[in-house]
């Protein structure tokens, strides 16, 4: 690797994932380390690269296993790989995959590395319990227990409901919040009607459902064989919803008055990501074509408080500005969809930028979150690897990934075409 080069375009050559499944489904025996690993030998595989050839793995996983807390080294630790491949993870909650994409981007750019994998894995279906802090005590007053005596006087201080145990929730430190609290919020504050939500969330499983048909989506997926039977789709789509069945759900959040249902919000979502990144010259040196170049990326955050998650709002005028383009410029746009809500209360935002033309046709054209899935950790890698072929697929020469995250944050990643 090249240490002393810098400011070196970053090429994106390849990307692949693994299906996403509604947690507790088909992956519900599989860990997060097997489907990254999967996905990551998938994507050697078809990029006709060796493991030696990789300077860096980076991943990206919000969920950790107490068992396997850095998920990427796991990674790197395949066989595919000498076990001399540097690894590190991140945590940015649903951005974790895009920072794990910018970060080695960002090494390689800076000459500290050639080639790299990075992506992310979430398995939902495999959180870790926790246990409460009286019990958790006992238990390790009970392995320093001297007699049989001080072990019957401890476990005699336990009450049935020490027994209970402690799941991770999906809510906000600092506020107590949910996630789906936090978009009903800002569905109320900004008046985004129920029936907006549920037309987004129709789009996004109809747009996804043509994708799976015509083979768009189907090129990402690198199938897995669970139980003998192999998964080679997302289990998500609904081709056969409608807005019909979307209005008779009860709201999820808010029972008496709130707009935000199961149906017009992301599942939980097992699932992995990975891309293939090069310094373009090493990229064109090995005969690869690179899909897209990283032009630039942009992080910004907001009070958790308020609107939790309009951190796009900021990341992506900050990202357009450091690519030197405008909104205008962009041809395709990758938009995570948490929620329909969080979509239509950023596309709003947007639409109040002076001169920018919102154009919905342009947005999610293979489908989103809401139809696809979430896996918290993966989601980034899936809708760089998504915009980079739509991308190449059309000639379009600018592209833009945004984000909301947990915490109020918003990443933002604009991709310029390889053509």
């Amino acid at each position: 690797m090249n240490g002393t080069s810098r400011n070196r375009r970053v090429a994106i050559v390849s990307g692949c994932r693994t299906p996403f499944c509604r947690a507790n489904t088909e992956f519900n025996d599989v860990s997060a380390v097997d489907l990254a690993r999967h996905a990551t030998v998938e994507l050697l595989a078809r990029s006709e690269m060796v493991g030696s050839d990789v300077d860096l793995v980076v991943m990206g996983q919000v969920v950790q296993s107490p068992l396997a807390p850095n998920l990427a080294r796991e990674v790197s630790l395949l066989p595919q790989f000498p076990r001399t491949v540097p690894a590190f993870s991140v945590n940015e909650a649903c951005a974790s995959a895009a920072q794990a994409i910018t970060d080695a981007a960002d090494r390689i750019a800076l000459g500290y590395a050639d080639v790299a994998i990075a992506g992310g894995a979430e398995s939902l279906s495999n959180v870790p319990i926790l246990l409460g802090k009286r019990l958790s005590d006992t238990l390790v007053a009970l392995g320093r227990a001297r007699s049989i005596g001080d072990r019957l006087r401890l476990i005699a201080r336990l009450r049935p409901w020490d027994l209970a145990p402690v799941a991770p929730a999906i809510a906000e430190p600092s506020t107590g919040l949910t996630m789906g609290q936090s978009a009903e919020k800002m569905a109320k504050e900004n008046r985004i009607a129920r029936s907006d939500q549920d037309a987004w969330a129709l789009r996004s499983h109809q747009l996804a459902h043509a994708a799976a048909q015509d083979g768009r989506l189907a090129a990402e997926i690198a199938p897995f064989v669970s139980a003998g039977v192999a998964i080679d789709t997302d289990n998500g789509v609904r081709p056969d919803t409608s807005l019909e069945q979307m209005a008779g759900l009860r709201p999820a959040f808010d029972r008496k008055y709130g707009s935000v249902t199961a149906a017009n919000a992301s599942p939980l979502t097992d699932g992995a990501s990975v891309v293939l990144l090069m310094a373009e010259d090493v990229a064109r040196e090995s005969g690869r074509a690179p899909l897209a170049y990283i032009r630039s990326h942009a992080l910004a955050a907001v009070d958790p408080g308020e609107q939790l998650l309009m951190g796009p709002r900021f990341a992506v005028p900050l990202a357009l500005q450091r690519a030197g383009i405008s909104w205008n410029d962009l041809g395709l746009i990758e938009m995570h969809e948490a929620f329909a809500a969080q979509v239509l209360s950023n596309l709003e935002a947007f639409r109040q930028q002076p001169d920018w033309n919102v154009n919905t046709d342009i947005i999610n054209v293979m489908g989103g979150s809401i139809a696809i899935g979430h896996p918290f950790g993966a989601t980034g890698g899936r809708l760089v690897t998504t915009l980079a072929n739509e991308m190449h697929r059309r000639g379009v020469r600018f592209g833009l990934v945004s984000i909301c995250a947990q915490g109020g944050l918003g990443s933002a990643v604009v991709l310029e075409g390889a053509q």
